[in-house]
């Protein structure tokens, strides 16, 4: 059953074809040049670049899987959560092709769809119930995952998401946008132990992620106390390349400690970690020898794409969970309130 999916949360326009797991098709068409001046996403410019991309995208997954729309079983659009206007324009077109063509409709969550990420290309099955990470520069928060339609809200971020703290910190050092990967390079170049960086864990308990006090401890390290001391143009390369390894060891270190809380809380069998930062070398370097089996999508599918739309379209078309043509734009995850 080959399923169109449609993705433009944010500022990556996608559409692809899957079928099961196999991935026939994933196209996206990336708005990071248009953004890069600004060290971050300006929502009214990836709107109308959503509107340029849209169809091109679209015709380009059909004729890369070497099918029609008439070839299509349903159309999955992720309708939620993000940039309000990016989402009404591929959940305008997702609407639009399935009156059009007749074809079931499926809004799936953003959120969702990169946990399941981890299960395309015929991925190893996924132990469950797993611990979720999905971390990005949108989101950091922890779900526990029975199935892939039962996840429920653990803990998230009370302030900056992970990825949002690497723009952050790249825009301190006066480094490019996204600063995500350049600070991974970076940090493989530097030593980890060389800035005494703090790691905030909320309390012994605690499930919640903040990263803002890291960011702003990067700030003061960089430019003093005050914030304006110095420039980060003084600083030599090899401490531009401490700074970056002693910052994400303080991330990555966050990050395991919540997964490992979480996955005693919920008598895990697995991990399942989604979202850009999952492609962070850090990251994946110390989950290696993590208590449980641990799960990453292929690189391809760790930042915003259609194909995870598409499998977890799969999933909820399979257990009728299949929209209507009234389906919203809905700028928050279904999983705020802790339930689905």
């Amino acid at each position: 059953m080959p399923i169109l999916g449609i993705e433009s949360t944010c500022d990556e326009t996608g559409a692809a074809i899957v079928e099961g797991t196999a991935v026939r098709s994933n196209v996206v068409a990336s708005q990071v040049d248009l953004h890069a001046r600004y060290r971050g996403v300006v929502p009214e410019i990836a709107s109308r670049a959503h509107i340029e991309n849209i169809l091109p995208v679209i015709q380009e997954a059909l004729d890369t899987a070497r099918i029609t729309l008439a070839d299509i079983d349903a159309v999955a659009v992720a309708n939620r959560p993000g940039l309000i206007g990016s989402l009404l324009i591929g959940t305008t077109a997702a609407k639009t092709l399935a009156w059009a063509l007749r074809k079931p409709l499926v809004g799936v969550d953003h959120v969702a769809a990169h946990l399941y990420s981890v299960c395309l290309d015929n991925s190893p099955p996924v132990p469950l119930p797993a611990i979720g990470l999905v971390c990005s520069g949108g989101h950091t928060a922890l779900y526990h995952v029975r199935d892939f339609l039962d996840i429920q809200l653990l803990g998230s971020t009370i302030d900056d998401a992970v990825g949002e703290a690497y723009d952050k910190v790249a825009g301190i050092l006066g480094l490019g946008y996204p600063g995500g990967p350049i600070l991974d390079r970076l940090a493989h170049q530097g030593d980890s132990r060389a800035v005494a960086f703090p790691r905030s864990l909320l309390g012994r308990d605690s499930l919640d992620f903040s990263f803002s006090g890291l960011k702003t401890s990067v700030l003061y390290h960089v430019r003093g106390f005050a914030g304006r001391q110095r420039e980060a143009r003084v600083l030599g390369e090899s401490e531009i390349n401490d700074i970056a390894a002693s910052f994400q060891a303080a991330c990555v270190d966050v990050m395991v400690e919540k997964l490992r809380r979480a996955a005693r809380r919920c008598g895990a069998h697995s991990v399942i970690i989604g979202g850009g930062v999952s492609a962070n070398r850090g990251l994946r370097s110390a989950m290696e020898n993590f208590s449980l089996p641990v799960f990453f999508p292929p690189m391809q599918y760790c930042t915003d794409n259609a194909a995870m739309t598409a499998g977890l379209g799969q999933v909820l078309l399979a257990a009728g969970r299949v929209g209507e043509l009234d389906l919203d734009a809905i700028p928050q995850s279904q999983f705020l309130d802790g339930s689905n």
